[in-house]
């Protein structure tokens, strides 16, 4: 019997070669960023024995403590990008400021936004991190990137992506192609085709959703996730009861649901009313992956991809997984939000 093995490159090549256009800059970019994470992975496996788990002592831009592992990550992507020629501007949740290309090098068309190292708070007890990546096509004409490249709503990507660093690596990304997975084999140092055409569950069996902050939230939302565990006092229509699975990391969550089907929620709260994650570097481009596996993102009641950004580090609201179990926590909300004769604020998502 013979097995036909995909690697990434060859992949992305076919698709390609369906847009006579297409000018193999994207795909280029896509192997750059590949190469990053590789570089990443060997040194999450390595990092117990090299001396960088661990906090740095330093705060980054979030007032968050970074990890050695983050600045390792974040420098790493930084370096593999700023010389290609393909990159006009980049943007870290790390960094204070946009990230340039430096005068020395050659600059491109295309913006890249990272989260280098998501649920770095993980990494000393060995527990699943990741790095997200976004791509738009630059606004500005010509010249030096500028921030108007990187405020872009997420329906403007051309690609994203995560990968997840866990008992294997994980790539999973999108080029507006459908959302396809790939496994990395330590052996030969090559991401293979493990998951062509990824479908997330229209239903799913997990939610994922930090319950210590519940009285924080509003009544909306409350309801909501009394309703995705079968309670439903409130009189709503409901969906099926789910099993409760959380990991406290956004890829790792978020990946595990996209597969067996389910929803991760950071909704706001009285302590953080626009919410927690970052709409560029979090939010975004995991929408863009959930959509395309024909899932669903909103900020509990608004497609997160339809959102302008106005700042770099813009927080929101994150509703995202199967399609039927967010459609759930945005009518919940709505009801609910009339019930209470619109006394029902941000929080409430």
């Amino acid at each position: 019997m013979h097995t036909s093995v995909t690697t990434i490159e060859r992949f992305i090549l076919d698709q390609e070669d369906r847009y006579p256009e297409a000018t193999g800059e994207l795909s280029n970019l896509l192997y750059d960023i590949c190469l990053a994470t590789k570089i990443i992975a060997a040194s999450i496996r390595r990092a117990g024995l090299v001396n960088i788990l661990g906090a740095s002592g330093i705060q980054n831009v979030q007032g968050e403590e970074q990890q050695k592992l983050d600045i390792l990550a974040n420098e790493t992507l930084k370096n593999c990008l700023k010389h290609t020629g393909r990159v006009c501007i980049m943007g870290s949740e790390e960094d204070d400021d946009i990230i340039p290309v430096p005068p020395e090098y050659p600059v491109g068309k295309y913006a890249v936004l990272f989260d280098p190292l998501d649920g770095s708070s993980n990494i000393d007890v060995n527990s699943a991190v990741g790095t997200i990546f976004s791509i738009y096509r630059r606004v500005s004409m010509h010249g030096r990137g500028t921030v108007a490249d990187v405020l872009q709503p997420g329906c403007k990507q051309v690609a994203a992506g995560y990968v997840m660093y866990g008992s294997s690596t994980m790539l999973v990304y999108t080029t507006g192609q459908g959302a396809h997975g790939f496994t990395l084999d330590p052996t030969i140092g090559e991401f293979l085709l493990s998951h062509p055409r990824i479908i997330t569950p229209r239903i799913g069996k997990y939610y994922s959703v930090n319950e210590s902050n519940f009285p924080r939230w509003g009544k909306g939302m409350q309801a909501a996730v009394r309703g995705l565990k079968g309670d439903l006092t409130e009189g709503l229509n409901g969906v099926v009861p789910k099993n409760s699975r959380y990991i406290g990391s956004l890829v790792g969550d978020f990946h595990r649901n996209l597969i067996s089907g389910g929803i991760f929620l950071y909704p706001a709260d009285s302590k953080n009313q626009r919410g927690k994650l970052r709409l560029l570097y979090e939010a975004s481009p995991m929408a863009f992956i959930a959509e395309q596996a024909e899932g669903s993102a909103t900020d509990g009641v608004n497609r997160i991809l339809d959102i302008m950004p106005e700042m770099l580090h813009q927080r929101t609201p994150l509703v995202i997984g199967s399609r039927e179990d967010v459609g759930f926590v945005a009518d919940t909300v709505r009801q609910v939000g009339e019930r209470n004769s619109g006394a029902v604020s941000q929080p409430a998502l």
